[in-house]
């Protein structure tokens, strides 16, 4: 049983509004620093509630406007957590890793190499680029890929010697348990399979850290073979949306690989890395009903892949910088449902080897588990 699982309905609760609605905060240089931009959880910080750490919005729309605040810190990171101006709990913020103050033996600050999520993960987009960002007809409304980069806060890739070199430091120094390689689509037909493949071998060959590799379905399924022989734990293939009319709406080009080739690759996917080792992003807010959304999850299920459903987080500079994040009512109503499906299945968060599942920061999900 993870601390998840132990939470009061209460902390269940304030996390799930939390990811809503996001947090003001009076010290924005608490803990680890917040992410502007980017992949995965950009705009976030980490913040840890009755010992559980999750990623709460800070600098988006949402978040300004939002009843929570934390006061400033203490000197032991502990901060109260206020709604209207009244105390209502007590959080701390995860210290910045030790690892971020180095650099690579090439001179690339390792922070541009991999950057640690929640509280025990590193994670890493391995190609900076993606053909569908290139497009402005055919990107993804919600990605921020390209931000980052931009700003100079990463590298357009990275070579497996370089993340070879990051983890280790980062589980010698910082107690990372598992990793998170992701990256944007290449013009191939891998879809950014063998890169992952590349770089999962060299940190595998430097440190025993579980590896999830996350990419678009490749056109060959071969492909799932290959990762798995490289040292890839468990592989992410990312729906974000479930419905063809939402698909084609926010990532148009995306969504010309069809939901029905997610699902043959999830079923030759679980076949190789097994199940609950692959799982698939899904956006809540984007436009899905919660009954879509649940009923693409029990189909997801009994295949053996896990939905990890999060918030829908509007990203500042991207064209959905202005789309509203769901409501914690609505959270609920997807959640809930999952959770209770997940459990009935035995496919808990505790049960992936390593990714985003496992860790949970940018999700309630693993708390509906009972």
């Amino acid at each position: 049983m993870n601390a998840r699982e132990n939470l009061p309905a209460s902390s269940r609760q304030l996390m799930t509004e939390l990811q809503s609605t996001g947090l003001r905060l009076v010290d924005p240089h608490a803990g680890v620093s917040s992410r502007r931009g980017g992949a995965g959880p950009s705009d976030h910080k980490a913040v840890t509630v009755d010992g559980v750490t999750i990623m709460v919005p800070v600098h988006t729309s949402t978040a300004w406007e939002s009843p929570f605040v934390a006061a400033q810190p203490d000197e032991y990171g502990h901060s109260a957590l206020m709604r209207n101006a009244i105390p209502i709990a007590s959080i701390s913020f995860p210290k910045a890793p030790r690892f971020y103050a180095m650099q690579t033996l090439d001179g690339v600050p390792y922070s541009h190499i991999a950057t640690l999520h929640g509280a025990d993960v590193l994670a890493t987009t391995v190609l900076q680029t993606c053909i569908r960002y290139e497009s402005r007809r055919k990107s993804c409304k919600f990605c921020a890929i390209g931000q980052s980069l931009a700003a100079g806060r990463t590298i357009a890739r990275k070579t497996p010697e370089q993340l070879a070199e990051v983890a280790r430091m980062a589980v010698l120094l910082d107690g990372v348990k598992h990793m998170v390689l992701t990256t944007g689509t290449p013009p191939t037909p891998d879809r950014g399979a063998q890169i992952l493949c590349e770089g999962a071998f060299a940190i595998k060959a430097a440190v025993d850290l579980p590896i999830q590799a996350q990419c678009e379905p490749p056109d060959d399924d071969r492909w799932f073979e290959r990762m798995k022989a490289s040292g890839i734990d468990t592989l992410g293939m990312h729906l974000e949306a479930v419905t063809p009319a939402v698909r084609e709406r926010i990532m148009p080009g995306k969504a010309s690989v069809p939901v029905a080739r997610y699902m043959e690759a999830f079923e030759a996917a679980v076949a190789v890395f097994g199940r609950a080792q692959v799982s698939t992003y899904i956006l809540a807010g984007l436009g899905d009903s919660a009954q879509a959304i649940v009923d693409t999850a029990r189909e997801l299920i009994a295949i053996g892949v896990y939905p990890f459903v999060v918030p829908f987080v509007p990203i500042s500079g991207t064209p959905l910088e202005d789309h509203p994040a769901p409501s914690p009512e609505f959270m609920r109503a997807v959640l809930a449902p999952i959770g209770r499906m997940l459990a009935d299945a035995g496919m808990r968060s505790t049960d992936i080897k390593a990714g985003c599942g496992k860790c949970g920061a940018c999700s309630s999900l693993s708390s509906y588990e009972v």
